[in-house]
Protein backbone atom coordinates (compact mmCIF):
# COMPACT_ATOMS: atom_id res chain seq x y z
CA UNK A 1 0.00 0.00 0.00
CA UNK A 2 1.52 3.27 -0.65
CA UNK A 3 0.89 6.59 1.65
CA UNK A 4 -1.42 9.05 0.75
CA UNK A 5 0.92 12.60 -0.07
CA UNK A 6 0.54 14.67 2.90
CA UNK A 7 -0.99 18.26 2.11
CA UNK A 8 1.71 20.70 2.64
CA UNK A 9 1.46 24.63 2.64
CA UNK A 10 -1.97 26.44 2.70
CA UNK A 11 -4.67 26.76 -0.12
CA UNK A 12 -6.48 29.10 -1.12
CA UNK A 13 -9.87 29.78 0.18
CA UNK A 14 -12.73 28.77 -2.18
CA UNK A 15 -14.80 31.66 -3.73
CA UNK A 16 -18.18 30.86 -3.92
CA UNK A 17 -21.25 32.99 -2.91
CA UNK A 18 -22.51 36.36 -3.97
CA UNK A 19 -20.45 38.49 -2.06
CA UNK A 20 -16.67 38.43 -2.86
CA UNK A 21 -13.69 38.60 -0.68
CA UNK A 22 -12.73 41.37 -1.72
CA UNK A 23 -15.37 43.29 -0.82
CA UNK A 24 -15.43 42.48 2.58
CA UNK A 25 -11.62 43.13 2.82
CA UNK A 26 -12.61 46.48 1.20
CA UNK A 27 -15.01 47.09 4.00
CA UNK A 28 -12.70 45.93 6.73
CA UNK A 29 -9.93 48.22 5.26
CA UNK A 30 -12.55 51.47 5.78
CA UNK A 31 -12.83 50.27 9.39
CA UNK A 32 -9.01 49.74 10.10
CA UNK A 33 -8.68 46.37 10.29
CA UNK A 34 -6.77 43.80 8.77
CA UNK A 35 -8.63 40.00 8.35
CA UNK A 36 -7.18 37.06 6.62
CA UNK A 37 -8.95 35.46 3.82
CA UNK A 38 -10.27 32.46 5.68
CA UNK A 39 -11.98 35.16 8.21
CA UNK A 40 -12.94 37.11 5.21
CA UNK A 41 -14.56 34.17 3.35
CA UNK A 42 -16.52 33.18 6.23
CA UNK A 43 -17.94 36.59 6.88
CA UNK A 44 -19.15 37.02 3.25
CA UNK A 45 -21.25 33.64 3.89
CA UNK A 46 -22.83 34.78 6.73
CA UNK A 47 -23.54 38.41 4.80
CA UNK A 48 -25.04 36.24 2.00
CA UNK A 49 -27.30 34.11 5.06
CA UNK A 50 -28.65 37.46 6.54
CA UNK A 51 -29.45 38.72 3.09
CA UNK A 52 -31.13 35.86 1.79
CA UNK A 53 -32.99 35.83 5.48
CA UNK A 54 -33.81 39.57 5.26
CA UNK A 55 -35.17 39.27 1.54
CA UNK A 56 -37.59 36.48 2.41
CA UNK A 57 -39.24 38.01 4.80
CA UNK A 58 -39.25 41.19 2.54
CA UNK A 59 -40.95 38.41 -0.17
CA UNK A 60 -43.61 38.29 2.46
CA UNK A 61 -44.64 41.73 2.66
CA UNK A 62 -44.30 41.60 -0.99
CA UNK A 63 -47.28 38.83 -1.21
CA UNK A 64 -49.17 39.87 1.05
CA UNK A 65 -49.58 43.59 -0.22
CA UNK A 66 -50.36 42.13 -3.55
CA UNK A 67 -47.49 43.22 -5.57
CA UNK A 68 -44.83 42.09 -7.59
CA UNK A 69 -42.22 44.69 -7.11
CA UNK A 70 -40.50 44.50 -4.32
CA UNK A 71 -39.84 48.33 -2.09
CA UNK A 72 -37.93 49.73 0.41
CA UNK A 73 -40.65 49.53 2.71
CA UNK A 74 -40.78 45.87 2.60
CA UNK A 75 -37.44 45.88 3.48
CA UNK A 76 -38.01 47.81 5.75
CA UNK A 77 -40.72 45.92 7.55
CA UNK A 78 -38.28 42.76 7.27
CA UNK A 79 -35.70 44.23 9.34
CA UNK A 80 -38.33 45.01 11.77
CA UNK A 81 -39.30 41.53 11.99
CA UNK A 82 -35.86 40.14 12.77
CA UNK A 83 -35.17 42.93 15.57
CA UNK A 84 -32.59 44.63 13.19
CA UNK A 85 -32.34 48.42 12.91
CA UNK A 86 -33.70 49.57 9.72
CA UNK A 87 -31.61 51.46 7.18
CA UNK A 88 -33.07 54.87 7.55
CA UNK A 89 -33.33 57.83 4.65
CA UNK A 90 -34.73 55.26 2.22
CA UNK A 91 -38.66 55.54 1.80
CA UNK A 92 -40.63 54.03 -1.12
CA UNK A 93 -42.13 57.26 -2.03
CA UNK A 94 -38.05 58.64 -2.82
CA UNK A 95 -36.74 55.69 -3.81
CA UNK A 96 -32.30 56.56 -4.05
CA UNK A 97 -31.29 56.34 -7.89
CA UNK A 98 -28.38 54.54 -8.27
CA UNK A 99 -25.72 55.13 -11.05
CA UNK A 100 -22.72 53.38 -12.36
CA UNK A 101 -19.60 55.07 -12.42
CA UNK A 102 -17.73 55.60 -15.62
CA UNK A 103 -14.90 53.39 -15.83
CA UNK A 104 -11.61 55.30 -15.82
CA UNK A 105 -8.82 54.82 -18.33
CA UNK A 106 -5.09 54.98 -17.94
CA UNK A 107 -4.05 55.12 -21.74
CA UNK A 108 -5.59 53.00 -24.09
CA UNK A 109 -6.96 50.45 -21.26
CA UNK A 110 -9.42 50.74 -18.22
CA UNK A 111 -7.64 50.67 -14.75
CA UNK A 112 -7.04 47.00 -13.63
CA UNK A 113 -9.07 48.05 -10.57
CA UNK A 114 -11.83 48.36 -12.26
CA UNK A 115 -12.15 45.26 -14.04
CA UNK A 116 -11.49 42.92 -10.94
CA UNK A 117 -13.91 44.35 -9.03
CA UNK A 118 -16.62 45.19 -11.99
CA UNK A 119 -18.66 47.90 -12.17
CA UNK A 120 -18.85 50.59 -9.66
CA UNK A 121 -22.12 52.08 -8.57
CA UNK A 122 -22.80 55.08 -6.51
CA UNK A 123 -25.91 57.79 -5.33
CA UNK A 124 -26.33 60.47 -7.12
CA UNK A 125 -26.60 63.61 -5.32
CA UNK A 126 -29.56 65.83 -5.92
CA UNK A 127 -28.73 69.55 -6.57
CA UNK A 128 -31.46 71.88 -4.72
CA UNK A 129 -32.02 75.23 -5.84
CA UNK A 130 -32.79 77.37 -3.12
CA UNK A 131 -33.81 80.51 -5.16
CA UNK A 132 -36.84 78.10 -6.60
CA UNK A 133 -37.21 76.55 -3.02
CA UNK A 134 -38.14 79.63 -1.39
CA UNK A 135 -40.46 80.80 -4.10
CA UNK A 136 -42.63 77.73 -4.61
CA UNK A 137 -45.47 77.70 -2.15
CA UNK A 138 -45.38 75.21 1.07
CA UNK A 139 -47.55 72.72 0.63
CA UNK A 140 -48.53 70.75 4.41
CA UNK A 141 -48.56 67.73 4.86
CA UNK A 142 -51.76 65.78 5.58
CA UNK A 143 -52.20 63.48 8.31
CA UNK A 144 -51.63 59.92 8.02
CA UNK A 145 -54.13 57.68 8.49
CA UNK A 146 -55.63 56.73 11.78
CA UNK A 147 -58.13 55.12 13.46
CA UNK A 148 -60.36 56.67 16.33
CA UNK A 149 -63.43 56.04 18.75
CA UNK A 150 -66.79 57.78 19.00
CA UNK A 151 -70.09 57.53 20.11
CA UNK A 152 -72.64 55.85 17.38
CA UNK A 153 -75.75 55.97 19.91
CA UNK A 154 -75.55 55.99 23.86
CA UNK A 155 -78.42 53.97 25.01
CA UNK A 156 -80.58 54.70 22.22
CA UNK A 157 -79.82 58.29 21.14
CA UNK A 158 -77.11 59.48 18.78
CA UNK A 159 -75.09 62.36 19.24
CA UNK A 160 -74.67 64.88 16.97
CA UNK A 161 -71.40 65.02 16.13
CA UNK A 162 -69.47 65.08 12.43
CA UNK A 163 -69.00 61.19 12.75
CA UNK A 164 -72.47 60.21 12.58
CA UNK A 165 -75.00 60.83 9.71
CA UNK A 166 -77.45 63.62 9.90
CA UNK A 167 -80.40 63.02 11.78
CA UNK A 168 -83.61 61.56 9.99
CA UNK A 169 -86.67 64.47 9.60
CA UNK A 170 -89.70 63.30 11.38
CA UNK A 171 -91.54 63.20 8.36
CA UNK A 172 -89.81 60.58 6.93
CA UNK A 173 -89.41 58.56 10.20
CA UNK A 174 -92.82 58.20 10.62
CA UNK A 175 -93.01 57.19 7.15
CA UNK A 176 -90.35 54.48 7.79
CA UNK A 177 -92.52 53.06 11.29
CA UNK A 178 -95.64 52.54 9.57
CA UNK A 179 -93.81 50.15 6.86
CA UNK A 180 -95.00 46.64 6.26
CA UNK A 181 -92.85 44.03 7.32
CA UNK A 182 -89.83 42.96 5.51
CA UNK A 183 -89.63 39.18 3.98
CA UNK A 184 -86.79 38.29 6.21
CA UNK A 185 -88.94 38.76 9.51
CA UNK A 186 -87.07 42.03 11.15
CA UNK A 187 -89.37 44.72 11.37
CA UNK A 188 -90.18 47.91 13.54
CA UNK A 189 -90.39 47.42 16.96
CA UNK A 190 -93.66 48.04 18.49
CA UNK A 191 -95.42 50.55 19.90
CA UNK A 192 -97.25 50.28 23.66
CA UNK A 193 -100.97 49.77 22.82
CA UNK A 194 -102.87 53.04 24.31
CA UNK A 195 -104.78 52.87 27.69
CA UNK A 196 -107.59 54.45 26.11
CA UNK A 197 -108.54 51.19 23.81
CA UNK A 198 -108.12 48.81 27.03
CA UNK A 199 -110.50 51.20 28.96
CA UNK A 200 -113.03 50.74 25.96
CA UNK A 201 -112.79 54.93 25.38
CA UNK A 202 -111.77 54.52 21.53
CA UNK A 203 -109.11 56.70 19.35
CA UNK A 204 -111.41 59.67 19.76
CA UNK A 205 -109.54 60.49 23.35
CA UNK A 206 -106.25 61.23 21.22
CA UNK A 207 -108.01 64.40 19.59
CA UNK A 208 -107.70 66.22 23.04
CA UNK A 209 -103.93 66.21 22.99
CA UNK A 210 -102.63 69.94 22.54
CA UNK A 211 -100.84 70.58 19.30
CA UNK A 212 -98.03 72.49 21.34
CA UNK A 213 -97.11 68.57 22.39
CA UNK A 214 -97.12 67.06 19.44
CA UNK A 215 -94.85 70.16 18.07
CA UNK A 216 -92.03 69.59 20.10
CA UNK A 217 -88.54 68.74 18.39
CA UNK A 218 -87.36 65.17 20.18
CA UNK A 219 -84.08 64.18 20.13
CA UNK A 220 -83.33 61.86 16.94
CA UNK A 221 -83.17 58.40 18.24
CA UNK A 222 -81.63 55.53 16.24
CA UNK A 223 -84.01 52.90 15.27
CA UNK A 224 -84.05 49.47 16.86
CA UNK A 225 -85.62 46.68 15.11
CA UNK A 226 -87.19 43.85 17.06
CA UNK A 227 -87.15 39.81 15.73
CA UNK A 228 -90.58 38.69 15.15
CA UNK A 229 -90.16 36.37 18.21
CA UNK A 230 -89.70 39.44 20.57
CA UNK A 231 -92.47 41.54 18.72
CA UNK A 232 -95.09 38.42 19.89
CA UNK A 233 -93.86 38.17 23.03
CA UNK A 234 -94.79 42.08 23.61
CA UNK A 235 -97.85 41.58 22.42
CA UNK A 236 -99.16 38.71 24.24
CA UNK A 237 -96.95 40.09 27.28
CA UNK A 238 -99.30 43.35 27.36
CA UNK A 239 -102.48 41.51 26.91
CA UNK A 240 -102.19 39.05 29.24
CA UNK A 241 -101.45 42.05 32.00
CA UNK A 242 -104.07 44.49 30.69
CA UNK A 243 -107.08 44.58 30.86
CA UNK A 244 -107.67 43.39 34.50
CA UNK A 245 -110.00 41.69 33.97
CA UNK A 246 -108.40 38.67 32.26
CA UNK A 247 -107.09 35.69 33.41
CA UNK A 248 -105.54 36.27 36.79
CA UNK A 249 -102.81 32.81 36.15
CA UNK A 250 -101.95 34.55 32.53
CA UNK A 251 -101.31 37.89 34.66
CA UNK A 252 -99.47 35.80 37.41
CA UNK A 253 -96.97 33.68 34.54
CA UNK A 254 -96.32 37.48 32.59
CA UNK A 255 -95.45 38.81 36.05
CA UNK A 256 -93.24 35.64 37.04
CA UNK A 257 -91.78 36.08 33.59
CA UNK A 258 -91.12 39.68 33.23
CA UNK A 259 -89.13 39.06 36.62
CA UNK A 260 -86.84 36.28 35.81
CA UNK A 261 -86.32 35.89 32.01
CA UNK A 262 -83.06 37.17 30.15
CA UNK A 263 -83.06 38.46 26.69
CA UNK A 264 -85.58 41.10 27.55
CA UNK A 265 -83.14 43.92 27.37
CA UNK A 266 -84.22 44.92 24.07
CA UNK A 267 -88.34 45.28 24.90
CA UNK A 268 -87.39 47.23 28.16
CA UNK A 269 -87.70 50.65 26.99
CA UNK A 270 -91.14 49.75 24.97
CA UNK A 271 -92.12 48.32 28.57
CA UNK A 272 -91.17 50.99 30.06
CA UNK A 273 -93.12 53.49 27.94
CA UNK A 274 -95.49 51.45 28.11
CA UNK A 275 -96.17 51.99 31.58
CA UNK A 276 -95.63 55.35 31.86
CA UNK A 277 -98.33 55.68 28.79
CA UNK A 278 -100.66 53.81 31.37
CA UNK A 279 -100.60 55.71 34.66
CA UNK A 280 -100.74 58.76 32.69
CA UNK A 281 -103.93 57.39 31.00
CA UNK A 282 -105.63 55.88 34.33
CA UNK A 283 -104.71 59.06 36.27
CA UNK A 284 -105.83 61.82 33.31
CA UNK A 285 -109.24 60.11 33.17
CA UNK A 286 -109.81 61.35 37.30
CA UNK A 287 -108.63 58.06 38.53
CA UNK A 288 -111.50 57.22 40.25
CA UNK A 289 -113.08 54.29 39.23
CA UNK A 290 -112.65 50.30 40.25
CA UNK A 291 -110.65 49.66 36.73
CA UNK A 292 -108.55 52.98 36.37
CA UNK A 293 -107.77 51.06 40.10
CA UNK A 294 -106.55 47.77 39.08
CA UNK A 295 -104.43 48.86 36.01
CA UNK A 296 -102.39 51.14 38.11
CA UNK A 297 -102.01 48.47 40.45
CA UNK A 298 -100.96 45.91 37.65
CA UNK A 299 -98.78 48.74 36.56
CA UNK A 300 -97.01 48.80 39.58
CA UNK A 301 -96.26 45.45 39.96
CA UNK A 302 -95.03 45.41 36.40
CA UNK A 303 -92.22 47.94 37.30
CA UNK A 304 -91.63 45.82 40.77
CA UNK A 305 -91.15 42.97 38.03
CA UNK A 306 -88.50 45.07 35.93
CA UNK A 307 -86.38 46.10 39.06
CA UNK A 308 -86.44 42.12 40.42
CA UNK A 309 -85.30 41.16 37.21
CA UNK A 310 -81.04 40.16 37.35
CA UNK A 311 -80.82 40.09 33.96
CA UNK A 312 -82.21 43.59 32.92
CA UNK A 313 -80.07 46.59 32.93
CA UNK A 314 -82.13 49.27 34.33
CA UNK A 315 -79.78 52.17 35.51
CA UNK A 316 -80.15 54.46 32.22
CA UNK A 317 -84.24 54.38 32.65
CA UNK A 318 -84.50 55.00 36.35
CA UNK A 319 -85.41 58.80 34.94
CA UNK A 320 -88.09 57.46 32.77
CA UNK A 321 -89.52 54.95 35.91
CA UNK A 322 -89.43 57.44 38.89
CA UNK A 323 -92.34 59.67 37.45
CA UNK A 324 -95.08 56.80 36.93
CA UNK A 325 -94.15 56.05 40.45
CA UNK A 326 -94.10 59.35 42.51
CA UNK A 327 -97.18 60.10 40.35
CA UNK A 328 -99.07 56.82 41.70
CA UNK A 329 -97.59 57.70 44.86
CA UNK A 330 -98.87 61.51 44.77
CA UNK A 331 -101.84 61.64 43.00
CA UNK A 332 -104.32 63.69 45.02
CA UNK A 333 -107.84 61.26 43.71
CA UNK A 334 -106.91 57.45 43.74
CA UNK A 335 -109.49 55.41 44.31
CA UNK A 336 -110.88 54.98 47.68
CA UNK A 337 -110.79 51.03 47.56
CA UNK A 338 -107.31 51.15 46.41
CA UNK A 339 -105.68 54.29 47.01
CA UNK A 340 -103.46 52.93 50.56
CA UNK A 341 -102.66 49.26 48.61
CA UNK A 342 -101.33 51.91 45.70
CA UNK A 343 -99.43 53.86 47.93
CA UNK A 344 -98.40 51.24 49.92
CA UNK A 345 -97.10 48.95 46.73
CA UNK A 346 -95.46 52.21 44.97
CA UNK A 347 -93.62 52.80 48.34
CA UNK A 348 -92.29 49.61 48.80
CA UNK A 349 -90.96 49.31 44.87
CA UNK A 350 -89.51 52.87 45.34
CA UNK A 351 -87.53 51.56 48.75
CA UNK A 352 -86.69 48.40 46.43
CA UNK A 353 -85.63 51.13 43.37
CA UNK A 354 -83.51 53.06 46.18
CA UNK A 355 -81.28 50.20 47.68
CA UNK A 356 -80.11 48.64 44.79
CA UNK A 357 -79.15 51.71 42.86
CA UNK A 358 -78.58 54.93 45.85
CA UNK A 359 -75.16 53.80 45.86
CA UNK A 360 -74.84 54.22 42.22
CA UNK A 361 -76.42 57.55 41.99
CA UNK A 362 -75.88 59.39 45.63
CA UNK A 363 -78.35 62.57 44.38
CA UNK A 364 -80.93 59.63 43.80
CA UNK A 365 -82.42 59.71 47.32
CA UNK A 366 -81.96 63.39 48.14
CA UNK A 367 -83.71 64.18 45.54
CA UNK A 368 -86.33 62.28 46.16
CA UNK A 369 -86.92 63.15 49.35
CA UNK A 370 -87.16 67.01 48.73
CA UNK A 371 -89.84 66.22 46.47
CA UNK A 372 -91.84 64.27 49.02
CA UNK A 373 -90.86 66.79 51.82
CA UNK A 374 -92.50 69.64 49.41
CA UNK A 375 -95.54 67.19 49.22
CA UNK A 376 -95.86 67.01 53.11
CA UNK A 377 -95.35 70.24 54.39
CA UNK A 378 -96.24 72.72 51.49
CA UNK A 379 -100.22 74.55 52.01
CA UNK A 380 -102.50 73.73 49.64
CA UNK A 381 -101.94 69.68 49.32
CA UNK A 382 -104.80 67.45 49.72
CA UNK A 383 -104.80 64.54 52.15
CA UNK A 384 -103.96 62.36 49.36
CA UNK A 385 -101.01 63.73 48.53
CA UNK A 386 -99.91 64.11 51.90
CA UNK A 387 -100.41 59.95 52.85
CA UNK A 388 -98.42 59.50 49.65
CA UNK A 389 -95.68 61.50 50.44
CA UNK A 390 -95.55 59.95 54.26
CA UNK A 391 -95.88 56.27 52.49
CA UNK A 392 -92.80 57.71 50.36
CA UNK A 393 -90.67 58.90 53.12
CA UNK A 394 -91.10 55.92 54.21
CA UNK A 395 -90.11 53.84 51.94
CA UNK A 396 -86.76 56.21 52.05
CA UNK A 397 -86.10 55.26 54.70
CA UNK A 398 -85.49 56.09 58.81
CA UNK A 399 -84.02 59.21 58.19
CA UNK A 400 -86.08 60.24 55.51
CA UNK A 401 -89.22 60.12 58.14
CA UNK A 402 -87.05 61.79 60.97
CA UNK A 403 -86.63 64.84 58.65
CA UNK A 404 -89.77 65.11 57.57
CA UNK A 405 -92.02 64.43 60.20
CA UNK A 406 -90.60 65.58 63.00
CA UNK A 407 -87.70 68.01 61.82
CA UNK A 408 -89.29 69.48 59.85
CA UNK A 409 -92.83 69.14 61.17
CA UNK A 410 -94.69 67.21 58.36
CA UNK A 411 -96.63 65.35 61.69
CA UNK A 412 -97.38 68.65 63.17
CA UNK A 413 -98.87 69.91 59.51
CA UNK A 414 -100.93 66.61 59.47
CA UNK A 415 -102.18 67.04 62.96
CA UNK A 416 -103.72 70.32 62.11
CA UNK A 417 -105.22 68.93 59.26
CA UNK A 418 -106.85 66.30 60.72
CA UNK A 419 -108.07 68.24 63.63
CA UNK A 420 -110.20 70.98 61.27
CA UNK A 421 -110.94 68.04 58.78
CA UNK A 422 -114.66 67.04 58.71
CA UNK A 423 -113.90 63.80 56.36
CA UNK A 424 -113.36 60.89 59.19
CA UNK A 425 -112.09 58.23 56.88
CA UNK A 426 -109.78 59.85 55.16
CA UNK A 427 -108.29 61.29 58.44
CA UNK A 428 -108.21 57.61 59.83
CA UNK A 429 -105.70 56.72 56.64
CA UNK A 430 -103.68 59.71 57.50
CA UNK A 431 -103.40 59.27 61.02
CA UNK A 432 -102.74 55.37 60.45
CA UNK A 433 -99.83 56.70 57.75
CA UNK A 434 -97.76 58.95 60.08
CA UNK A 435 -98.90 56.22 63.03
CA UNK A 436 -96.90 53.45 60.82
CA UNK A 437 -94.48 55.81 59.93
CA UNK A 438 -93.46 56.70 63.64
CA UNK A 439 -92.71 53.03 64.29
CA UNK A 440 -90.47 53.21 61.56
CA UNK A 441 -88.07 55.32 63.69
CA UNK A 442 -88.96 53.07 66.91
CA UNK A 443 -91.48 50.40 67.81
CA UNK A 444 -93.85 51.59 70.41
CA UNK A 445 -93.53 48.99 73.86
CA UNK A 446 -95.19 45.38 72.81
CA UNK A 447 -96.59 45.29 77.13
CA UNK A 448 -99.60 46.51 77.63
CA UNK A 449 -97.74 48.18 81.18
CA UNK A 450 -96.27 50.69 79.35
CA UNK A 451 -95.27 53.89 81.85
CA UNK A 452 -96.47 57.28 80.58
CA UNK A 453 -94.54 60.61 80.44
CA UNK A 454 -94.91 62.11 84.32
CA UNK A 455 -95.68 65.66 84.06
CA UNK A 456 -94.45 65.91 87.41
CA UNK A 457 -90.73 65.19 86.58
CA UNK A 458 -88.79 68.01 85.04
CA UNK A 459 -87.36 65.07 82.77
CA UNK A 460 -90.61 64.05 81.46
CA UNK A 461 -92.00 67.68 81.31
CA UNK A 462 -89.40 68.60 78.50
CA UNK A 463 -89.94 65.50 76.93
CA UNK A 464 -93.46 66.15 76.64
CA UNK A 465 -92.57 70.04 75.85
CA UNK A 466 -90.49 69.07 72.90
CA UNK A 467 -93.24 65.88 71.43
CA UNK A 468 -95.57 69.43 71.17
CA UNK A 469 -93.28 71.82 69.27
CA UNK A 470 -91.71 69.15 66.97
CA UNK A 471 -95.28 66.82 66.19
CA UNK A 472 -98.18 69.07 67.67
CA UNK A 473 -100.57 68.83 69.83
CA UNK A 474 -102.56 65.60 67.80
CA UNK A 475 -100.07 63.18 67.56
CA UNK A 476 -98.13 64.17 70.80
CA UNK A 477 -100.80 62.82 72.84
CA UNK A 478 -100.72 59.39 71.41
CA UNK A 479 -97.36 59.62 71.45
CA UNK A 480 -97.24 60.47 75.25
CA UNK A 481 -98.81 57.24 76.44
CA UNK A 482 -95.49 55.17 75.66
CA UNK A 483 -92.82 57.52 77.39
CA UNK A 484 -90.10 54.70 76.10
CA UNK A 485 -91.46 55.39 72.57
CA UNK A 486 -91.41 59.33 73.02
CA UNK A 487 -87.73 59.66 74.14
CA UNK A 488 -87.13 57.12 70.82
CA UNK A 489 -89.09 59.33 68.34
CA UNK A 490 -86.47 62.36 69.58
CA UNK A 491 -83.87 60.55 69.33
CA UNK A 492 -82.95 60.88 72.98
CA UNK A 493 -81.53 57.72 74.68
CA UNK A 494 -83.86 56.11 77.05
CA UNK A 495 -81.49 54.36 79.72
CA UNK A 496 -79.89 57.62 80.58
CA UNK A 497 -83.06 59.19 81.20
CA UNK A 498 -83.93 56.87 83.42
CA UNK A 499 -80.91 57.03 85.22
CA UNK A 500 -81.48 60.72 85.47
CA UNK A 501 -84.82 60.64 86.47
CA UNK A 502 -83.98 58.16 89.72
Amino acid sequence: MSAKPSKTGTTSPQQAGVFKIDSIKDVAELLNINISDVVATALASDVEYRVHQVVEEAAKFMRHGRRTTMTTSDIEQALRVLNIEPLYGHTPHNPPIFRRAAPVYSGNSASSSTNNTGAVYFVEDEEIDFDRVLREEKIVMPRGVSWTAHWLAVEGVQPLIPENPPPVPRDVETSAVTETPKPNGIVAAPSAPPLAILNGVGVAGNAKKPAQQQQQAQQPLVKQVLSRELQLYYTRLTSSLLPPSSDLAKRTAALASLRSDAGLQALLPYLIRWVAEGVVGALKEGGQSETDGKILEVLMEVIGSILDNKNLFVEPYLHQLLPPLLSTLLHSSLPRSHSTQLRTISSQTLSGLLTKHSTTYPSLSPRIMKTLLLALISPGKSKGTREGAIRGLIGVGKEAVRKGLVDSGGAKVVGSEVENGMEWTENEVLIKAVTDALRVLHPPSDSEMTDSLDLSKSVDLQVSTRLHELLGDFFSEKVEGDAAWARAILGENTEENLMVAN
